[in-house]
């Protein structure tokens, strides 16, 4: 077999494997699942006709809050769910199994692969769900043809390669699991200090340009113009340089400590 063949094999058997794990074991991923459905009902329940008439400057209108939140929410899943990632990847580096790996002749490199197209695949599916939950509550998107939708889910799927391999970096330096859920929990706090909840130019002075420069707020603006229609100017070239800004990085710092020799 050619080294391609072998690569591809070698990680189709770490990605079964990471998914009947997360079959055997789903509480962590169903517990990172219920943060943002709680979110959602929070906000459009509990808050939606006050921030919705505060966002509009007109009477309360808790559908239009709806609409607003349902992208940051989608999102937010996708860094709930690569936390998960993160404390499956620093259990097997600490329970010893990635050390019975390097004496066995298998690709090196499609452990992390498994690790990660797994989570990008567990990160569609609870986006599917959270959507599903958005659509039961009355989130509508009327405006989005064909080609909105085919981008809106590749620039998901883009996102959650992006923070996935995030997430294996900071799963791999973690001593334990509890460090690495610690570690990864910018990927929960982000989107809470984003656009996701309120625009970004009725935040006060001081505090937007943490809502600006960072990967949630121009992905989340991107996907709300693609679902909603409303602008996207300069937003949907800046959510794919950070999307691929941070899985270059991401890739090279995971690999970089996983084909570390072990001392």
């Amino acid at each position: 077999m050619s080294a391609l063949s072998l690569a591809v094999r070698d990680s189709s058997t770490m990605l079964r494997r990471n998914l009947l794990h997360a079959r055997r074991y789903p509480s962590l991923t169903l517990n990172l699942l219920l943060t943002p459905i709680m979110l959602l009902l929070l906000f459009v329940y509990i808050f939606g006709d006050v921030m919705s008439a505060g966002i509009g400057g007109g009477g309360a209108d808790r559908s239009e809050y709806i609409a607003y939140i349902v992208p940051g929410i989608l999102l937010m899943t996708i860094g709930g769910t690569v936390v998960g990632t993160a404390v499956s990847v620093s259990n097997d580096m600490t329970e010893g199994i990635i050390a019975r790996f390097r004496t066995m002749a298998i690709h090196r490199g499609s452990v992390l692969i498994g690790h990660v197209v797994g989570s990008v695949l567990q990160s569609v599916i609870s986006v599917v769900l959270v959507g599903a939950v958005a659509v039961a509550i009355g989130f509508r998107s009327t405006d989005a043809g064909v080609l909105e939708w085919l981008a809106a889910f590749g620039l998901l799927v883009l996102f959650a390669t992006a923070l996935t391999w995030i997430a294996v970096g900071m799963g791999l330096i973690s001593p334990n699991a509890e460090a690495a859920s610690n570690n990864a929990l910018p990927m929960i706090l982000l989107p809470l200090l984003s656009s996701a909840f309120i625009p970004v130019d009725t935040m006060p002075g001081w505090f937007r340009p943490i809502a600006e420069y960072q990967p949630f707020t121009p992905a989340i603006e991107t996907l709300r113009g693609l679902l909603l229609g409303s602008e996207i100017g300069n937003n949907g070239w800046l959510a794919v340089l950070w999307c691929l800004g941070l899985a270059v990085l991401g890739y090279f710092w995971s690999t970089s400590k996983f084909n570390r020799d072990p001392k």
